[in-house]
C-alpha cells in the first residue's frame, strides 16, 4: 500500500463544488480514481507526490530553535495540540507540544494575527480547545502556519525575547495533561474487518462471519462521554451481572474477563446543523485531528447485555484516550489508500479521496511488580476498513448534527497477523490460550494491576509524528454490601 503526501482536507473547497459529479461515479478504491482521471483526481495530483505544496511544507518545518531529539514524537512537523496545568498554575490552558516542551498559547496568544485568528486570539487562553476547532479549517492552517514560523529556527520573534521565552515554554515534564476537548457526545465504531471476522468466528459462524450489513455500513453505537479520561486515569473494575453458565440465571460480581481495545479517534471541529448531512467529500473539512484510545470492555458483562441493543454497561465505564491531538494538517504526508471495499459501498459513502492513515500502534501490558512492559499487538491504523470520512459521512446522513467535540472511535483496530490483534478476546482467543506479557508472566484477560499502554507513531522520512502515550492502570472493584 503506497503512502501518499497528501492532504485530503487543503483541496475540498474545490471538491465541495465537484461533489455531485464526483458521487455520480462508482469508485471501487482510490486505484480507480486515478485511472479516472477526474477533476478531483487532477487536484489531488497538483499536491500528490513531488507537488510543490508539501515540499514547501517540509522545508519550512525542517527544523526548530527548540531543541528537539532525532527520535523525538513531538518535532516541528507534528505540533499536536493539550490542555495542560502546572504546580505553579492549576489553570488549564491550551499548549502545543514541541521536543520535551509544551509551548503554552495563553501566553502568545496576541501573536495570531492572521486573518481568520486575528479576532479570535481569545481562542487560546480558553481551557479546552472547542471554541479554537469551531473556527473551521481556515483557522486551524493558520494556526498552524503561525505556530511553525514561530518555532522555525530562521525566526527570531520568540527565539530571542527571552522574557517571553521563559513564560511560553514549560517542561513536559513538570505539566499534568488534561482532557483536551469537553465531549458532547462519543460514537464508537466497529470498522476493523479482521476485528468483526474474528468476534463473528468466535460467537457465530466461522464460515460466515460478518453479519450482511457489516460490508454495506460503518457499524457504530453510542458511548459515554462522561466516562472518558485522559491518559494516566486509573481504572476500577466494574461490576455487573454476567451469566457464566448460558441457561442459568445471572449472578452479580466483577468482571473476570476485563479487556483493552486498541483504537484511535477523531474530534469534530466544524459542526453541522440539525437535518443537514455531511457530504462524503466534505467529511474531512469536519475532522480536526485525531487521538490514541483504549475502549476498556468488560467481556463477561457485554455477552450478557448486548442482545437486543447492544453494548451497556460492558463498554461504558471507562475510555481512555492520549492527551495530544495530532491534526489532520500534520498527519497529511502519511495518508494513504484504504483496503478496497467489495461490495461497492453506496454513493453516499464513496470517497473521492484516500484517507486512511499510515499509522504504526503498539499496545503492552505492565503487570503489577513488572519491571517493564511487554508487547502483546503490533498493528496499523491503515488496515481499517471503514475510514473516518465515511464513518462521519454515515454518521451525519439521516441529519443528526454533529458538534465541535463530538469525539468519534475507531472500533477495535485488528490487523491481519496473530501478533497484531487488537484486544486480549482475539489475542487469547476467547480465553483459550495464554498471552506472555514478558517477566515471566501470561494473561488471557487483564488483572488487577495490569497498565495497558498504547502508543502510536508515523514514521517520516528523518522525522517522527506520535500521539504520546495512552495508558490506565486496572484497580480492584469497589466492594458491594452482601
Amino acid at each position: 500500500m503506497d503512502t501518499h503526501p497528501l492532504s485530503a482536507v487543503s483541496f475540498l473547497s474545490s471538491l465541495t463544488s465537484l461533489s455531485p459529479h464526483l458521487l455520480s461515479h462508482p469508485p471501487l478504491s482510490w486505484h480507480t480514481h486515478k485511472q479516472m482521471k477526474t477533476p478531483a483526481t487532477k487536484a489531488i495530483e497538483r499536491i500528490g507526490p513531488g507537488g510543490t505544496a508539501m515540499k514547501r511544507a517540509a522545508e519550512m518545518a525542517a527544523s526548530s530553535w527548540v531543541h528537539v531529539d532525532p527520535d523525538s514524537l513531538f518535532p516541528i512537523q507534528n505540533l499536536p495540540f493539550g490542555v495542560f496545568s502546572t504546580p505553579s498554575n492549576a489553570h488549564a490552558r491550551i499548549g502545543v507540544a514541541i521536543g520535551k516542551q509544551i509551548l503554552d498559547l495563553s501566553v502568545i496568544s496576541h501573536l495570531f494575527t492572521s486573518p481568520a485568528l486575528a479576532a479570535h486570539q481569545a481562542v487560546f487562553r480558553e481551557s479546552t480547545l472547542n471554541a479554537f476547532m469551531a473556527l473551521g479549517r481556515p483557522a486551524w492552517r493558520e494556526a498552524r502556519e503561525t505556530l511553525q514560523k514561530l518555532l522555525s529556527a530562521d525566526e527570531a520573534t520568540l527565539r530571542d525575547d527571552a522574557a517571553l521565552r521563559a513564560k511560553a515554554l514549560v517542561p513536559q515534564a513538570e505539566a499534568t495533561m488534561l482532557l483536551p476537548v469537553a465531549i458532547g457526545d462519543y460514537t464508537d465504531f466497529y470498522s476493523s474487518k479482521e476485528h468483526a471476522t474474528n468476534l463473528g468466528s468466535m460467537f457465530r459462524d466461522p464460515s460466515n462471519p460478518l453479519l450482511p450489513n457489516w460490508v454495506h455500513i460503518p457499524v457504530g453505537y453510542h458511548g459515554r462521554s462522561s466516562s472518558v479520561v485522559v491518559s494516566g486515569t486509573p481504572v476500577v473494575r466494574p461490576s455487573g451481572q454476567t451469566c457464566p453458565v448460558d441457561g442459568q440465571p445471572p449472578v452479580f460480581g466483577p468482571s473476570k474477563l476485563l479487556d483493552f481495545e486498541l483504537e484511535t479517534a477523531f474530534f469534530v471541529g466544524t459542526p453541522s446543523p440539525l437535518g443537514r448531512p455531511i457530504p462524503i467529500a466534505e467529511a474531512a473539512d469536519h475532522i480536526f485531528g485525531m487521538v490514541l484510545l483504549n475502549d476498556w470492555s468488560a467481556r463477561d458483562i457485554q455477552k450478557w447485555e448486548y442482545v437486543p441493543l447492544g453494548p451497556f454497561l460492558g463498554k461504558n465505564f471507562a475510555t481512555t484516550i492520549s492527551p495530544w491531538v495530532v491534526t489532520m494538517e500534520a498527519l497529511a504526508p502519511f495518508i494513504c489508500d484504504p483496503p478496497a471495499q467489495d461490495p461497492v459501498p453506496l454513493p453516499y459513502l464513496r470517497t473521492p479521496y484516500p484517507y486512511a492513515v499510515d499509522l504504526h500502534l503498539t499496545v503492552a501490558i505492565k503487570p503489577a511488580g513488572a519491571s517493564e512492559a511487554g508487547v502483546v499487538s503490533r498493528t496499523n491504523f491503515k488496515h481499517m476498513y471503514w475510514t473516518m470520512a465515511q464513518q462521519l459521512a454515515h454518521h451525519a446522513v439521516n441529519g443528526c448534527p454533529m458538534r465541535t467535540g463530538d469525539m468519534l472511535a475507531s472500533g477495535t483496530i485488528s490487523g491481519p497477523t496473530p501478533d497484531s490483534l487488537g484486544s486480549m478476546i482475539e489475542l487469547s482467543w476467547r480465553g483459550t490460550k495464554t498471552i506472555d506479557v514478558g517477566s515471566g508472566h501470561t494473561r488471557k484477560f487483564l488483572q488487577d494491576g495490569d497498565e495497558v499502554v498504547i502508543s502510536g507513531v508515523c514514521e517520516g522520512k528523518g522525522y517522527r509524528v506520535g500521539f504520546g502515550e495512552c495508558r490506565g492502570v486496572v484497580l480492584p472493584p469497589v466492594a458491594f454490601p452482601q
